[in-house]
């Protein structure tokens, strides 16, 4: 077995992922006491990491005028039929304007009118030029004097069966294991993709709406430890621009750009009225594109040849402050908009957070339910339509509650067989044998995922019984897993990713097999409960893995009553 140096540390706060959630954490603990010691663990690098990377061109969580935290509350309450966590989102909704003024403050450029006022892109959204937004945050983050080990990929959290003393990584640079001892520990890692066959090949495969390297890791490392998890099976399915992944939210929210199917119908109002016209829920607009697909007219359509030479500049400045991906095909192909319309489709299904509600149980000052670990951000359930904005409240909250939790815990170290035990977890596919590529099993992972499991060749539909057979399949490819053999570096960091995504998807397996009824149409569209079954099922569906048996045990959460959510 080849030998890693080891790098020991200590803090009083350690911050796993440097994101939206994770840098306002940082920046948070040091304003509450510029002498806490804090650490961010950031797989990347800060300054272009997580789902952000690229950039931003709204904030889609914002409360403009005649908005309030409890309008916020009732629409993202409709928008998931009833089952959020109310108290989550209210706490969220409260700090969103707030939060989005200490980000302008930062540095953030925000598009204004001639009056001063923020453009808003619809009644809870505004448009800004969001390109360097990482880089402006983690100027924040460095200037706070916050430590930050960049490139260090987080593998477990040190757990003494009681409490959360930290976390271990590895150096996917520097090839070094790293062993942090913390306090009190904020895991802001964001969701999973990369869990379904992409519908992008080869080269192309990572061209997604989420970000690729966004596997699940906060996630699995939660599983692991037998922390409560929920909703897994209220997935996300995005709306997007075909060929690129792009949002299509940059073309359709707040204008009268209309969908349109091969045959040029405005299809949303003419066959869907029922479920809200033009106005319809994000998820009927993708449900009704893929029933006009399925029912053969398709492709379908954003028809954007009424804009004006102004309008297309516009949107083309948008896309380039969020995905200049986009811009960059347009330009090659020699597209125009304005002649031509937009197709659309769906991606390969995510979980995760932040649209959805996909995460770990937490309580309103974000504490899971495990002592001495926090949530926030996409890795933090039960409060869907957070988006940017509703993690750098999720950060905050989390920052403060472990700030006031860390003087009355003693910094404690495992002892060194634990030690040893995750190092040897991590150096095992690096012992020169012949075994099998990460590629070779996630493509694995990814078919049995697609086809029994509701991907995008299967439409996203779910059954018991395929389900059961993705189990079963999942229980096969579990002993190859430890067959995984890298060569490098980076082929170790790829092996120790798919395991992450293995612990995701056996989790979400569960919960897509024991929710029955169809409560979110495609998201988790269950053609042998095809109807929404609020008498049953007016609830979550939580989890905790049992890593003895090797099992995992669902427990079904009722939703409270409204007067037992504490709007504080």
């Amino acid at each position: 077995m080849k030998e890693i140096s080891t790098v020991k540390l200590d803090t009083d706060i350690l911050i796993i992922g440097g994101g939206a959630a994770g840098c306002m954490a940082a920046i948070e603990a040091k304003k509450l006491d510029q002498s806490i010691k804090c650490i961010v663990m950031e797989k990347a690098h800060i300054e272009r990491s997580g789902c952000l990377a690229m950039g931003l061109n709204a904030i889609n969580a914002y409360l403009n005028a005649g908005q309030t935290p409890e309008t916020y509350v009732e629409y993202v309450k409709d928008e998931f039929f009833g089952v959020i966590r109310e108290d989550l989102v209210y706490s969220i909704a409260k700090g969103l304007n707030e939060s989005v003024k200490q980000v302008e403050a930062l540095g953030l450029p925000i598009e204004k009118d001639q009056n001063g006022n923020y453009v808003s892109r619809g009644k809870r959204s505004i448009r800004i030029y969001g390109e360097r937004l990482k880089p402006i945050l983690a100027a924040a983050v460095y200037r706070a004097d916050v430590k930050v080990l960049n490139r260090v990929v987080a593998t477990n959290f040190i757990f003494d069966g009681k409490r959360v003393r930290g976390a271990y990584g590895f150096g996917n640079r520097d090839g070094k294991f790293y062993v942090i001892h913390a306090k009190a520990v904020i895991v802001t890692t964001g969701g999973a993709t990369r869990l379904y066959k992409p519908i992008k090949t080869g080269d192309a495969r990572n061209t997604t709406w989420y970000c690729p390297w966004n596997v699940g890791t906060g996630y699995a490392m939660g599983i692991r430890i037998g922390a409560e998890m929920t909703s897994f099976e209220n997935r996300f399915i995005p709306l997007r621009v075909k060929g690129v992944n792009a949002p299509t939210g940059t073309i359709g929210q707040g204008s009268d750009i209309r969908q349109r199917n091969a045959l040029g119908e405005e299809y949303l109002e003419a066959r869907y009225k029922h479920l809200g016209g033009k106005r319809c829920l994000s998820l009927h607009r993708l449900f009704a594109t893929l029933q006009e697909e399925r029912e053969g007219r398709g492709p379908c359509y954003f028809d954007t040849r009424d804009l004006s030479i102004e309008e297309e500049k516009k949107l083309k400045e948008a896309y380039l402050n969020m995905n200049p991906a986009v811009v960059l095909l347009w330009a090659n192909d020699g597209y125009n908009p304005r002649k031509r319309p937009v197709e659309i489709g769906g991606m390969e299904p995510v979980v995760i957070g932040g649209h959805c509600q996909a995460g770990y149980w937490i309580d309103g000052e974000r504490r899971t339910t495990i002592n001495g670990l926090f949530a926030a951000g996409d890795v933090a359930g039960g409060a869907p339509k957070k988006y940017v904005s509703g993690a750098w409240v999720e950060g905050k909250i989390a920052a403060k509650a472990a700030f006031d939790e860390v003087n009355e815990v003693e910094l404690l170290h495992v002892n060194g067989e634990k030690v040893n035990k995750e190092k040897e977890r991590i150096l095992s596919c690096m012992n020169c044998r012949e075994g099998k590529s990460p590629e070779e099993l996630e493509r694995n992972l990814q078919e049995i995922m697609d086809e029994y499991a509701g991907g995008v060749t299967s439409h996203y539909e779910l059954t018991e019984s395929k389900l059961i057979i993705a189990r079963k399949k999942l229980k096969e490819l579990k002993g190859k897993l430890q067959l995984l053999s890298a060569g490098d570096k980076h082929e170790l960091v790829s092996c120790l990713e798919l395991i992450d995504r293995f612990d995701v998807a056996k989790v979400l397996i569960e919960h897509l097999i024991y929710r029955k009824e169809t409560r979110w149409p495609v998201f988790q569209t269950r053609t042998d409960y095809p109807e929404k079954d609020d008498t049953n099922w007016l609830g979550f569906v939580n989890s905790v893995y049992d890593p003895v048996k090797d099992r995992v045990k669902i427990i079904k959460r009722a939703l409270k009553k409204e007067n037992e959510y504490l709007y504080k």
